[in-house]
């Protein structure tokens, strides 16, 4: 069960939701001929990504639904991760996260149900970055710095929103909890 932090210092009216973004383990160049949604994860990438998910279920970052690109390699990092979690999680291989806009995933964001509480993106650069700078205003000066700088492959990124719907999800209304990169991670 999702061990998020309580809403009781919220209004009645808001609840906390939750994005975690994911942006896929290091992938694999190795079969050059190989169509870009086929590649799979580098050896680099099937240590990191069982790292990442120890990381969330130690820290409560477990997700109600999972939205994943069906890239191969973002499939691949989803199993990996999910493998560290004894949670029962839907999982949805959602199309349009293959070569989505930042836009495109606010918007995906936003038709969420509300019951959903805590919703995990696994997916891609550009738009990772993109979405991930414009979230937040507010949380740890070093997380927010390293942010600004790079989304890694691998990394997670995971925003805190008081609202009562994921309608109500904006451009910087949301706070930053954590960002964390497999590299700090021991292997």
């Amino acid at each position: 069960m999702p061990s998020f932090p309580s809403t009781q210092a919220h209004s009645e009216r808001r609840s906390l939701k939750t994005i975690l973004l994911l942006r896929h383990a290091k992938s694999s160049w190795d079969q050059p001929h190989l169509p870009d949604p086929l590649r799979p994860l580098a050896p680099r990438g099937r240590e990191a990504a069982p790292l990442i998910g120890a990381y969330m279920a130690r820290n409560g970052m477990v997700p109600n639904r999972v939205l994943c690109s069906p890239a191969r390699r973002a499939t691949e990092t989803w199993e990996l991760v999910s493998e560290q979690m004894d949670e029962s999680i839907l999982v949805e291989i959602r199309d349009e996260l293959y070569h989505a806009s930042s836009s495109c995933l606010l918007s995906i964001l936003r038709e969420l149900p509300d019951t959903e509480k805590a919703v995990l993106f696994v997916g891609h650069n550009p738009a990772f970055e993109e979405l991930a700078s414009v979230l937040a205003t507010s949380g740890p000066v070093e997380a927010l710095a390293e942010l600004s700088r790079k989304f890694p492959t691998g990394a997670l990124a995971v925003f805190d929103f008081s609202v009562s719907t994921w309608s109500e999800v904006r451009e910087g209304t949301g706070s930053l909890r954590d960002f964390v990169r497999p590299r700090t991670l021991k292997y």
